[in-house]
């Protein structure tokens, strides 16, 4: 176990996901409606995909009315049936970085035009099947935040007492295979078909939880200059911000000059 590198990928997209927070809450819904149809039952304790939706969506804060409306529309009929399916979309970015999309769309012809539009326009190519997610892990996680409200904190923060080394060995007993300090929280990573299950053995420890999912993290980092960063991450940018793609991933190493870069942008 390390503590350290992977988030940095990952929290600038977070930040930008987080800044279209209405957009967001309709991807939000599509996943929970694709995860329980495709699950065939709509209580998440008998759809493992299913509880892993519903817990990235807390993550971000989605109402509960909205949870149970995006379930309730999985099993639907008519004009109020749920007919997406799950696409992937893989191609290059500038300076060779790949890129791996995951989309949830109801018009593929539509979807592909603008994911290959996004690309064009960057600089990049859309490529074929498996063309870049040789380059990705899946893997599971989990978010667990320093600063936790209550009498008891079980997460080493600068405020605490428990250092890393017992979170590090809490962790391991919930059966996590890694975890990162990402500032103001800790990443616990899992193996997929782990997730909710060291989820739960996190918070049998005392330890709160705040959002999990899956996600696909790049197994040998692509090192760029601060000037390519940039139009990666415009790149990036533009295919979140298209309505369909549930999640986007690259394999651009963000160092600590390229994320204050960024962070100026």
């Amino acid at each position: 176990m390390s503590g350290h590198s992977k988030w940095a990928t990952t929290k600038h997209r977070k930040a930008a996901q987080d800044a279209k927070r209405s957009a967001l809450f309709g991807k939000l819904s599509r996943n929970i409606t694709v995860a329980a149809k495709e699950g065939g039952d709509p209580n998440p304790d008998n759809n493992a995909s299913l509880a892993a939706a519903i817990e990235k969506a807390k993550g971000y804060s989605l109402p509960k009315d909205k949870i149970k409306t995006a379930i309730d529309k999985a099993f639907g009929s008519g004009k109020d049936a749920a007919n997406y399916e799950t696409v992937v979309y893989e191609g290059y970015g500038p300076a060779g970085v790949a890129i791996y999309c995951e989309a949830l769309t109801d018009n593929r012809n539509r979807t592909a035009a603008d994911v290959r539009s996004a690309f064009a326009h960057a600089g990049g190519n859309l490529g074929t099947s498996g063309s870049v997610a040789f380059q990705f892990e899946r893997k599971g996680q989990i978010r667990v935040p320093k600063i936790i409200e209550s009498d008891s904190k079980k997460v080493p923060d600068k405020e605490n007492a428990v250092d890393e080394d017992e979170f590090m060995m809490q962790v391991m007993e919930a059966g996590g295979s890694d975890y990162e300090d990402a500032d103001d929280s800790w990443i616990v990573y899992t193996d997929p078909s782990d997730l909710m299950a060291v989820k739960k053995g996190l918070e049998d420890q005392g330890i709160e939880t705040a959002g999990a999912e899956f996600v696909m993290l790049p197994t040998t980092p692509t090192q760029v200059s601060v000037s390519d960063a940039k139009k990666v991450m415009r790149l990036v940018d533009k295919l979140e911000e298209l309505e369909d793609l549930q999640g986007v991933y690259h394999t651009m190493d963000i160092t600590d000059e390229i994320a204050a870069a960024l962070e100026e942008e």
